[in-house]
């Protein structure tokens, strides 16, 4: 393993705001029994995989379905993920992030991404910033969905970086959950109240400056 840091980003409500797509489209799915999934819920689907997702859903609205009908809508709700993002451009970069990506790439610093979504590649192919990552692990290449850790290891894994000197960006509960228990440094974007779990807390990447990240310490 390098003896530097390493740093993950995770994707959605990180690098590009498509937690507001999965929120239409999740609630749009829920419309098939009468079911509106409220901001509150969506919150805790935020980083999580989009079976698991299908699954809480189902459970809050009392619903039960076939293997068949379960498939079947799993696919509808990615269809109309996808046709939000098939319209997303570099502007839909959130505010800070890619400056950030750019320092440390500058400075040999490994990036990987570290994402539930199978969407990834296709989604950083549209705003321009694959070429920045040395490494994508997204919901193609894992098993275990967040908190568990396993995509957060096996990018750390790829990097050939240790656990603990790696750091991670994350919006989600789940996802800083997951950081947590893999021994990472966890930097929330979001809600303090909300992520209160994470190591360090910020509302934009516009208020993490290159030295701080830099001069972070291993756990």
């Amino acid at each position: 393993m390098k003896q530097q840091k390493g740093f993950i980003f995770d994707l959605d409500g990180v690098i590009v705001d498509t937690a507001k797509f999965h929120f239409l489209a999740w609630r749009k799915l829920g419309e098939n029994f009468n079911f509106q999934l409220s901001e509150q819920q969506n919150e805790q689907l935020k980083g999580v995989s989009r079976i698991d997702s299908l699954n809480k859903i189902l459970n809050w609205a009392g619903v039960e379905i076939s293997q068949q009908e379960f498939d079947r809508l799993a696919t509808l709700k990615n269809e109309d993920y996808l046709g939000y993002v098939a319209q997303m451009t570099p502007d839909d970069i959130l505010p800070g992030v890619k400056s950030t990506i750019e320092k440390l790439k500058a400075a040999n610093y490994p990036i990987a991404l570290g994402s539930a979504s199978k969407n990834a590649p296709g989604i950083l192919r549209k705003v321009g910033l694959i070429d920045l990552f040395d490494v994508i692990v997204d919901g193609n290449s894992v098993g275990k969905a967040k908190p568990d850790p396993e995509v957060f290891l096996q990018a750390a894994s790829q990097l050939e970086v240790a656990p603990r000197d790696c750091v991670v960006f994350e919006d989600a509960y789940a996802g800083i959950t997951a950081a947590n228990n893999a021994g990472m440094t966890s930097i929330a974007i979001g809600d303090a109240q909300l992520l209160h779990h994470a190591d360090y807390v910020f509302n934009t990447f516009n208020e993490i400056t290159y030295d701080f990240l830099t001069q972070l310490q291993s756990k």
